[in-house]
């Protein structure tokens, strides 16, 4: 097997994956480590997200309720480009919701009930952390000359920034 190989059990034969890419082992390692502990917050704010959308209450219902919609779709829709920016370069992603929780850093919420400023105060802190990791990852991006991952990251770092700012200006008038 190559040096950027990676295995997968089909019955009980393991398939080497093999992924050609010119990063090394050692940047293909970090760069799809940073990836899944990235994914796994991103799976976690995605759920949150839901969940605060689920379980609006209150005067402004119907105008939160959309919004989080917005989010969790926009939140979403950077799963499988995360995902797949990891299998591009020969590294493995998550695999289970129990490889998630191994790997999230944002917290859980299962608060029976929570105030629609609590909800929102907690997104908007959650995607400021969600920012900070994806700094930290095209800071690893960047050591290993990474410009493709680095640029997805780019554009998901200007996407969180403002879901942070629109939470930030609705909660401070709360």
């Amino acid at each position: 097997m190559g040096k950027n190989d990676t295995t997968q059990l089909t019955g009980r034969k393991r398939v080497a994956l093999e992924t050609p890419t010119d990063l090394s082992p050692d940047a293909v390692e970090e760069i799809s480590s940073s990836l899944r502990r990235l994914l796994a917050d991103v799976f976690v704010l995605y759920l949150k997200t839901k969940n605060f959308h689920w379980h609006m209450s209150g005067r402004h219902f119907r105008d939160y309720h959309l919004l989080l919609d917005e989010h969790s779709e926009q939140i979403f829709a950077m799963t499988d480009e995360i995902a797949e920016r990891a299998r591009k370069i020969g590294g493995t992603t998550l695999h289970s919701i129990s490889d998630i929780t191994r790997h999230q850093r944002l917290k859980d919420n299962n608060d029976e009930v929570a105030s629609p400023k609590d909800m929102l105060a907690e997104l908007c802190t959650d995607s400021q952390q969600l920012t900070r990791s994806l700094r930290s990852t095209h800071e690893v991006c960047e050591q290993h000359n990474d410009v493709a991952t680095a640029s997805l990251i780019e554009n998901w770092i200007d996407e969180t920034e403002r879901r942070t700012w629109f939470l930030s200006e609705i909660v401070r008038d709360l």
